[in-house]
C-alpha cells in the first residue's frame, strides 16, 4: 500500500525546499526528506525541522546547492551533513551513511548510496521514514505500521542500537513520551535496563538535552514511570530516586485544565527535593544554563505557603522573597491538592485556597519603599551602618503595617527613630 504525505505537509510545496531538492536528485543522484518531519505529518503534528537525505556526497551537496545560490555551512562535514540555508530556512542535508565504529558516544562513518543501509542505521523505526518530493512515503524498516500503533520500536537488534550510542536509552523514554501509547516495547525495555550505566559515558549535556525534551512531552507521566521501573530514571537523576514521581501526574492534569503552559523546569521540581544545595548540585552535573539554576534555586529556597494563608501575608513573603519561587511551590501545591480533592472534601478547600493565593501571586506587584538614605540624612542623619539599620528597621515596619504607610509617615516615623538614637 503506498503512503503519501501530501495533503497534510504545506511544507513540502516550498519552492526553495523544492528547487533544493530537484538539484540534489540530477545525474543520478536521489535525494529525500527524512525522519523526524516525515513522522510528524503522517501524525498529524507539527513539523519545526526538515532534514534531507542525499546519495550526493558533502562536497557534491555544496555545490550543488551553490549553484541554486543557496548558503551552505559545513556543520558536520566529516559526518555527512552540510545545513543550506534556502528561502531563509535552514536544512541539514546529510549524505546516506553507514556506521563503520561506534564507542557509545560517537561514531565514524562511511558513505554509501543504499537506503536500506542508512535507515538500518538510525535508531527507531519511526525515525527511519523517507518522503519523495512528491510526498510518497518510503519506509524499509516497518516505520508505518508502528505509527499507526503508536508503537516506539528500535530498529533490529535493540542492544546494538544502545550500545553505538547509549543516548538512545534516554531518547527510547523521550519518544515514547512523544509518540508512544501503551506498553513501551518489552526488548527494548529491557535492553535499556540492560545497558543503563552507558549514560555515564555521555556528557552532561546532552542527557540534559534528552531529559528536558522528555519533561517537554504533552504528559511525560507514562514514560517517567516506565524510566524508574527500568532504573533508568535514578541513574539519569538520582535526585528523584527518594522523592518519587507521584506529582507529575497532577501537575500534566492542573496545565491541561487551567491552562498552563507546559514548563519542564516545574515537572522537574514536580520530581525532585525543594533542597537547595542538591539542586545547585544537579545543575553542576548536569550543567544547566544560569537562569535555569536560578530557577531550581529560587525554588528550593521559597518556603511552602498554606492554602489558609491571607493574601496580606502572602504579600508581606512576596516581598521578602521571590515571586517566581513562590508561584513554582503554589502551582504544585494546587496540583496535588486537585488530585487529593477528588474524594476529600478538606483537599478541596485547600486547592480553593491554593487558587486564590496563586491568582493573587501572579498579578502581585512589588511595592516600591518609599525612603532613601538620603531622606535620613537630609533629617540630620549621619551616613554609615546606623543609618542603614535604622532604615531597615523601618522598612520592616512598613512591611508589617501592609506596606500602607506612605512618605510623609514614614519620615515621621524615621525622625523619631533618629531623635532616640
Amino acid at each position: 500500500m503506498s503512503v503519501s504525505i501530501a495533503g497534510r505537509a504545506d511544507w513540502l510545496t516550498d519552492k526553495h525546499l523544492r528547487r533544493l531538492l530537484g538539484a540534489l536528485s540530477e545525474g543520478g543522484e536521489e535525494a529525500r526528506v527524512a525522519g523526524g518531519a516525515v513522522r510528524n505529518a503522517l501524525m498529524g503534528q507539527p513539523v519545526a525541522d526538515i532534514d534531507i537525505a542525499t546519495t550526493c556526497l558533502p562536497q557534491e551537496t555544496i555545490r550543488r546547492a551553490e549553484a541554486e545560490g543557496f548558503k551552505t555551512v559545513p556543520t558536520g562535514i566529516e559526518h555527512g551533513t552540510i545545513t543550506v540555508v534556502a528561502g531563509g530556512k535552514p536544512y541539514e542535508i546529510t549524505t546516506l551513511r553507514a556506521d563503520v565504529e561506534t564507542d557509545g558516544r560517537r561514531a565514524k562513518v562511511s558513505f554509501g548510496r543504499d537506503w536500506k543501509l542508512d535507515a538500518e542505521r538510525r535508531d527507531f523505526t519511526i525515525n527511519a521514514l523517507y518522503a519523495e518530493a512528491d510526498g510518497r512515503v518510503v519506509d524499509l524498516v516497518g516505520g508505518i505500521a508502528d505509527i499507526e500503533a503508536r508503537r516506539l520500536r528500535f530498529i533490529g537488534d535493540p542492544e546494538a542500537r544502545i550500545r553505538e550510542d547509549y543516548l538512545r536509552i534516554l531518547r527510547f523514554f523521550r519518544f515514547f513520551a512523544w509518540y508512544g501509547d501503551g506498553r513501551p516495547d518489552a526488548e527494548g525495555l529491557k535492553a535499556c535496563a540492560r545497558l543503563k550505566e552507558g549514560l555515564a559515558q555521555l556528557s552532561a549535556e546532552r542527557v540534559w538535552s534528552e531529559l528536558k525534551k522528555l519533561l517537554s512531552a504533552p504528559d511525560p507521566s507514562r514514560a517517567l514511570l516506565w524510566m524508574r521501573q527500568a532504573s533508568v530514571l535514578t541513574a539519569a537523576l538520582p535526585e528523584s530516586e527518594k522523592w518519587g514521581i507521584d506529582a507529575i501526574h497532577g501537575l500534566t492534569k492542573a496545565e491541561k485544565d487551567l491552562g498552563w503552559t507546559v514548563d519542564p523546569m516545574l515537572r522537574l521540581a514536580a520530581i525532585v527535593p525543594p533542597d537547595a544545595a542538591r539542586m545547585k548540585t544537579l545543575a553542576e552535573r548536569l550543567r544547566f544554563s544560569t537562569s535555569e539554576v536560578d530557577r531550581m534555586l529560587r525554588w528550593a529556597l521559597s518556603t511552602a505557603v498554606e492554602p489558609k494563608t491571607t493574601e496580606g501575608e502572602l504579600a508581606k513573603r512576596l516581598y521578602r522573597g521571590d515571586r517566581q519561587g513562590f508561584v513554582d511551590r503554589l502551582r504544585l501545591s494546587l496540583a496535588s491538592a486537585r488530585v487529593r480533592a477528588v474524594d476529600d472534601n478538606d483537599a478541596l478547600l485547600e486547592a480553593g485556597g491554593f487558587s486564590r493565593l496563586l491568582a493573587f501571586a501572579l498579578k502581585w506587584e512589588r511595592p516600591e519603599f518609599p525612603l532613601r538614605g538620603a531622606d535620613l540624612t537630609a533629617l540630620g542623619a549621619t551616613p554609615g551602618p546606623k543609618l542603614g539599620e535604622v532604615l531597615k528597621n523601618i522598612e520592616a515596619e512598613w512591611i508589617e503595617a501592609g506596606f500602607a504607610p506612605d512618605r510623609d509617615a514614614l519620615l515621621e516615623r524615621a525622625a523619631q527613630a533618629l531623635a532616640a538614637r
